[in-house]
């Protein structure tokens, strides 16, 4: 296990999930930190740099060159080892799991062997405390880092995610998540778990906006982020990657709902 501990970070600090080699929204995530006067180091990434979009190399680059911290996700974790798929441990033959195969080849294809070791490096829990609260930052779940963890999922199962951390790190007031790729807090046992969302695909909500979170005074905030979504779509079309994952960036649904539970997918969602 290897654990990464950031002191105290008492100003805002901004967080985030899932660049999905997304350079565009990389970027304006960039520019927003910069704009808020958030420091790189101040800035935590919740893993999952490469994934469906089209600049998986230049994604990398970008984070890299911004300094910020990164837990590994599933596809750090995959890419690191030269695995040949993307590790969530999609049902053979879903939509998701055939869906990845291709956007996984063609991340596969573009990033280089130093990425690879500096994917290997990154920790699977960050640490930290802000405002008198400890928070622990981690990818999918501690029991397994592909684990979908939903808004509405029971809270026996945020427990047991709990319950394993505190056993690593030490007592916690807050978890920060992603990988599911829906932004939302829940509280749960005197703990907050909060899902910072990701930026590189929007949350199947009908809109381009992607999500971020800003960390304040020990209280999480989430934040919508405009960005070029026609050019990243672009992008992908360019290089091939138009199984949905392209029109997803600018309609705003994800071509994978199977992944979600019945009551967050489009058409729950549009009904009320």
């Amino acid at each position: 296990m290897n654990v990464q501990g950031l002191g105290d970070l008492d100003t805002p600090v901004l967080l985030f999930g899932g660049p999905y080699s997304n350079l565009q929204a990389t970027r304006a995530l960039r520019a927003e930190a910069t704009r808020l006067g958030i420091a790189p180091d101040h800035v935590i990434c919740t893993g999952d740099v490469v994934a469906y979009c089209a600049d998986s190399a230049a994604t990398v680059a970008e984070i890299r060159d911004w300094g910020c911290v990164v837990v590994a996700g599933n596809c750090e974790k995959q890419l690191a080892t030269d695995a040949l798929d993307c590790g969530c441990g999609f049902e053979e033959g879903t939509v998701c799991d055939l869906l990845s195969a291709a956007w996984y080849a063609h991340a596969n294809a573009q990033v280089g062997a130093d990425d690879r070791r500096w994917m290997g490096r990154c920790p699977d829990i960050v640490t930290f405390a802000q405002a008198g609260r400890r928070f622990a930052v981690i990818h999918g779940g501690l029991s397994d880092v592909s684990r979908f963890l939903w808004p509405t999922s029971p809270d026996a199962a945020f427990q047991q995610e709990i319950d394993l951390i505190t056993s690593s790190v030490g007592p916690v007031h807050g978890v920060i998540a992603g990988h599911c790729g829906l932004a939302f807090t829940r509280r749960i046992g005197g703990v907050d778990w909060i899902n910072a969302g990701v930026i590189g695909m929007p949350p199947n909500d009908g809109r381009p906006q992607t999500r971020f979170a800003v960390l304040k005074g020990g209280q999480a905030h989430i934040h919508m982020l405009d960005y070029d979504a026609q050019a990243a779509r672009v992008a992908m079309e360019q290089a091939g990657l138009v199984q949905g994952y392209h029109t997803g960036l600018t309609g705003g649904y994800w071509p994978s709902e199977e992944v979600l539970p019945p009551e967050l997918r489009g058409a729950a969602l549009a009904s009320g």
